[in-house]
């Protein structure tokens, strides 16, 4: 174990640290968004200003996160370094979704600022139609996504994230599998869509073949593998996602704080303080949100 992974790993606790929590988050979702900003203020996520709208704050919780990554990226050797970028990926899916808003004439966000994280982006950015952007995804490691439609775009650079994932970070494979199940859930079963060609190949990639042929969710959580079946188990209906999509993130927070807990020092203990900051970061978001909306405990009860 190197100097650089010894410390790696000690920063990435200490940093897991910096989370607001359940017990936090249910009283920032209890109160309005005036209180929740100026309790967020005195947080880890002072980036957040008082006078932010729900969807500034939001931003600015993911901007948090993102940092947080970007600096423990820097505390670690090379193959730390890749292990981070290949787990942020959201962040390049999310500017790629927004840059084909903004190519469509549509108001769009800025893009998050990746650093040494990013896979592609850069190149990407420079695009100037979604043709130009389908060839610049296929000359990087994302790969041809099949279309240039931002749906065919969006749900192939999600199963290649989450084929990669599953095949690089053996910690992490049943999350990444079980949010492919979910994803395909949500297209196939909740919407009535079918999958694009590629992400239709990764998804089988991920899922083995019978997930093609499930008409429920029950039965779509039997024809996975276990490894994926997980994140739709007890839910009967499309309509009951929401509830399998809150289970995913509580057990990538409850074993993301197993993985930090371990002895030693090496990737366990980086893949863990991931999943604990990202899982946070999300619920802070929910509890803002909720706090929007007038205030509400009960549902971020469920949610965590």
């Amino acid at each position: 174990m190197s100097a650089a992974w010894v410390a790696g790993s000690v920063r990435a606790r200490a940093m897991a640290r910096r989370r607001l929590g359940v017990a936090n988050a249910r009283v920032l979702a209890g109160g309005d968004l005036a209180a929740a900003l100026t309790m967020l203020a005195a947080s880890p996520y002072q980036p957040v200003s008082p006078g932010s709208s729900l969807a500034e704050a939001q931003r600015r919780v993911a901007e948090t996160l993102l940092w947080h990554l970007r600096v423990l990226a820097g505390w670690l050797p090379a193959d730390g370094a890749q292990l981070l970028r290949l787990l942020a990926g959201w962040y390049e899916i999310a500017n790629v979704e927004e840059h084909l808003q903004a190519l469509s004439g549509a108001a769009a966000e800025p893009p998050y600022q990746l650093g040494t994280l990013a896979t592609a982006w850069p190149r990407l950015a420079g695009t100037g139609s979604p043709a130009e952007l389908r060839a610049a995804l296929t000359a990087s490691a994302w790969g041809d996504p099949g279309g240039s439609d931002p749906r065919t775009i969006s749900l192939t650079m999600r199963l290649v994230w989450a084929e990669r994932v599953a095949s690089r970070v053996t910690t992490a494979r049943t999350w990444a599998r079980g949010a492919a199940a979910l994803l395909v859930a949500r297209e196939r079963l909740a919407a009535g869509r079918r999958l694009p060609d590629r992400a239709a190949a990764l998804a089988t990639r991920l899922l083995g073949t019978g997930w093609s042929h499930a008409g429920t969710v029950p039965e779509l959580a039997a024809a996975v593998p276990p490894a994926a079946g997980w994140a739709l188990a007890g839910v009967s209906e499309p309509a009951g996602l929401w509830t399998a999509e809150a289970r995913w993130w509580r057990r990538l927070r409850e074993q993301g704080e197993s993985l930090l807990a371990t002895g030693g020092f090496g990737t366990d203990r980086v893949v863990g303080a991931v999943a604990v900051l990202a899982a946070d970061a999300h619920l802070v978001r929910a509890a803002l949100e909720l706090a929007a909306r007038g205030g509400d405990r009960e549902v971020l009860d469920a949610l965590a």
